[in-house]
């Protein structure tokens, strides 16, 4: 599991797994492994079933639908997309860092 949080007001621990490349249904099977690994090697009595999050680079939506239809875990499987901050804010943000926290010698 690349991420683990535990959700205050849900009283559950919640893994989020990060995939670089397109959905497989494998990847669910893995996650699953993990939550159950959770409830019953982490989980206290008064909490609630492990949640896990799925973040892919791409996933078809019915190759999705098929690994989720019979899954008994509140899991979820999103895509994230990738964006590159432009290299001129990289710099303005980089200048202005140097400009209010370098000593000033080395300006």
């Amino acid at each position: 599991m690349d991420l683990l949080f535990y959700h205050r007001v849900l009283r559950c621990y919640v893994g989020v797994e990060l995939k670089s490349s397109k959905f497989h249904p494998k990847d669910l099977g893995q996650l699953e492994f993990y939550l159950e690994a959770l409830d019953r090697d982490k989980k206290r009595e008064g909490e609630g079933p492990s949640i896990g999050i799925l973040l892919c680079k791409d996933a078809n939506q019915m190759v999705v639908e098929y690994a989720l239809s019979r899954s008994m875990s509140p899991v979820m499987v999103a895509q994230y997309k990738q964006a590159l901050i432009p290299q001129e804010v990289l710099q303005r943000a980089f200048d202005e860092y140097l400009e209010y926290n370098a000593p000033k010698s080395l300006l």
